[in-house]
């Protein structure tokens, strides 16, 4: 299945140099691009992709807000979202994650990067660098106590599908995890599906952040 890509960046080098890239692989198809966020908007109703390269800051609407709004808007099908920024400590990592974003890749990561990041989020995974698993932690442990939602919400969970998620925040993918767990790496697929199911999460990245907003992984651990 070819997957479908629109890329969206205010630099029409950028726009042509990852189009090009892109469309040389046999499975994926760049099926249009925009110079900002309302450019995107637009272009998300009319060409239906399976995978947005989303620049972080544009003109007219920067990428968080055109995250948002895509991620929102009605229906059952929404594209998953990569965020392109040029600074691994950008202050829009946090808020992107919670706004739906499956992921962040700087501009300068090697081509073998960009075209793994779209295949890896096209399958319903998500691409977090250890740099910005990092600005995560950090963001949320100096955001106050008082502030952080309660982890009623981890309560449909069963204690092993609980432990698979306390893996996941760590950044493991299913083949770590299922040896870090002692499991077969099918079975961790299935608990993961589950704790995604269950929590109305669309992937890892939100899971990671939830994981740390209800106090189920401590900064640090």
């Amino acid at each position: 299945m070819t997957i479908r890509v629109l890329i969206v960046d205010d630099q029409a080098m950028v726009r042509q140099g990852f189009g090009a890239l892109l469309d040389a692989q046999p499975d994926i198809d760049v099926v249009g691009d925009a110079a900002d966020g309302l450019q995107a908007l637009d272009a998300v109703r009319r060409l239906d992709p399976d995978v947005v390269l989303m620049d972080v800051r544009m003109p007219e609407l920067d990428g968080l807000q055109a995250t948002r709004r895509i991620l929102s808007a009605p229906g059952d099908r929404h594209p998953r979202v990569v965020m392109l920024t040029t600074f691994d400590l950008d202050d829009y990592v946090y808020e992107a994650l919670r706004s739906g974003a499956s992921g962040f890749l700087l501009k300068d990561a090697p081509a073998a990067d960009l075209i793994t990041a779209v295949r890896v989020v096209a399958a319903g995974d998500a691409l977090l660098a250890p740099s910005v698993t990092r600005t995560l932690i950090a963001d949320f442990a100096r955001r106050p106590a008082a502030n952080r939602p309660t982890p009623d919400r981890l309560r449909t969970l069963t204690p092993r599908e609980t432990e698979v998620l306390k893996v996941i925040a760590r950044g493991l993918s299913n083949a770590e995890i299922a040896d870090t767990l002692v499991l077969a790496e099918q079975t961790v697929k299935t608990h993961v599906g589950r704790i995604l199911a269950k929590l109305d999460l669309r992937d890892r990245a939100q899971a990671v952040v939830v994981a740390y907003e209800t106090g189920l992984v401590q900064p640090g651990e």
